[in-house]
């Protein structure tokens, strides 16, 4: 979503640090390119004059003039005033009430409400908790059917209401189902309207009443730009929303609704949806956004994503194996399904310092199918060829092609990139010598598998 602005920044940035000397003068051209920037990017023009002038105030004072790295010290204030606009330190969900906890979701029609609900029941039972989920939007057709079939997906329980029933009288039935199913968090997934009308903030404040809610959070559509800040002042003026939602960030929006909401509504954001799939929910942390804004990268969030996605027991097996030179096809096959876990691999990339300032990596494409179409070669080979791979001769690449239904080339390629993989983690793991010390073979291990 932010890569026109990264851009701008970076194009900022370079003719900074381009300056042997800043003076008043480049540095107000600096920040006409910020200004510039920020309003193309959609974000509200009062937060940008906000922002602007405060940056200047610093920019022009005795930190950075008497600096010897001038361009670099002005980075450095653009960033820690980023942050300071995103709301300086991520804000977790208040879940200390009385049991059952209430969250009541709440924004416009087509913000993407529902499958909120779902990622945020999904990612609350991973924290360990035990959420239910609430249908109260009983006038979009087939919203109660949907939060049923993804409460289901994310294996939660979900009130089904009877037929004709109102929303007050789901979320007071709710209640009780909740305690009945021992769950400790009601997750309420609201009515919305195309546009704000006197009819919904009234059946929202009754719901309010009904339920006395822990947090009232607004989930937001980032590609809505300037529209989402009135829409986000709107509900809390009604209702005094705790938090906000925002969906649809891996969208290729400008990005502006993140930059201002927490700053004209000075509620923070608590959770961004960056995808489609139900576990592409993350905690909003405003160092490591600002940090991704800024073309800096974000090793935190990279590293948080490989932790969920591999195994430590399935990493220290697989050490196990290349140090007695036992990597098979099937360790392989292992290999590239925690890859895929991982998700795009485009995205992950972009999360790495640097690499946001190389245009051919910005603009890559992993596919993920040729991981699947490796896996299918892999399949359909006998265990003995999976566990002897030299063995696979001319017509037994044939016969793997024809089940995999792929090529002879392809099945080729993933041998060669077999053979390329246990190459490389010989020589990483030192197989055939001795490894030292068990401090040494400590070290080396946590080398290889950092996560």
């Amino acid at each position: 979503m932010f890569e026109n602005l990264t851009a701008r920044f970076e194009k900022v940035f370079r003719f900074l640090k381009g300056q042997g000397k800043l003076t008043e003068a480049n540095i107000k051209e600096a920040l006409r390119e910020v200004r510039l920037a920020l309003l193309e990017a959609d974000v509200n023009y009062r937060v940008v004059k906000d922002f602007v002038s405060r940056i200047q105030e610093r920019a022009v004072g005795q930190e950075v003039m008497s600096s010897l790295t001038p361009g670099q010290q002005v980075i450095k204030i653009v960033h820690e005033e980023l942050i300071k606009l995103l709301g300086e330190k991520a804000e977790p969900l208040s879940l200390k009430g009385p049991s059952p906890v209430t969250v009541l979701l709440v924004g416009l029609q087509g913000s993407g409400k529902t499958t909120t609900a779902a990622k945020l029941a999904l990612k609350l039972k991973k924290d360990g908790r035990h959420p239910c989920l609430v249908p109260a939007d009983v006038y979009r057709p087939a919203a109660i059917e949907q939060l049923r079939v993804l409460a289901g997906q994310v294996g939660v329980p979900c009130y089904e209401p009877g037929q004709g029933e109102s929303p007050e009288s789901i979320v007071k039935a709710a209640l009780n189902y909740a305690g009945s199913q021992r769950c400790d968090t009601l997750i309420v997934d609201t009515a919305g309207r195309l546009h704000i009308d006197r009819d919904l903030m009234e059946e929202l404040r009754r719901l309010k009443q009904i339920l006395s809610p822990e947090e009232i959070l607004l989930v937001v559509d980032a590609m809505t730009g300037q529209d989402a800040v009135n829409v986000a002042e709107a509900f809390h003026k009604e209702l005094s929303i705790t938090g906000v939602i925002l969906t649809k960030l891996d969208g290729d929006a400008r990005g502006g609704a993140a930059l201002s909401v927490r700053a004209v509504t000075g509620c923070p954001i608590k959770f961004v949806g960056v995808g489609e799939k139900l576990d592409a929910l993350e905690i909003f942390h405003p160092d490591r956004m600002s940090s991704r804004i800024l073309g800096m990268g974000d090793i935190l969030s990279a590293i948080e994503k490989a932790q969920e996605a591999i195994d430590q027991e399935e990493a220290e097996r697989l050490f196990k194996k290349l140090q007695e030179d036992s990597f098979t096809l099937e360790d392989f096959r292992d290999q590239l399904r925690q890859l895929r876990r991982l998700g795009s691999l485009d995205q992950i990339l972009k999360l790495l310092p640097g690499t946001g300032m190389l245009k051919e990596l910005r603009n890559m494409h992993v596919d993920m199918k040729e991981l699947i179409h490796a896996e299918a070669i892999i399949n359909s080979m006998t265990k003995e060829e999976r566990r002897k791979p030299e063995i696979i001769n001319a017509s037994r690449k044939r016969r793997i092609a024809r089940g995999s239904g792929t090529s002879v080339q392809e099945v080729n390629r993933v041998l060669r990139s077999f053979e390329q993989m246990r190459k490389m983690m010989r020589q990483m793991v030192g197989t055939g010598r001795s490894s030292g010390t068990k401090a040494a073979k400590k070290k080396k291990r946590r080398a290889f598998f950092p996560f």
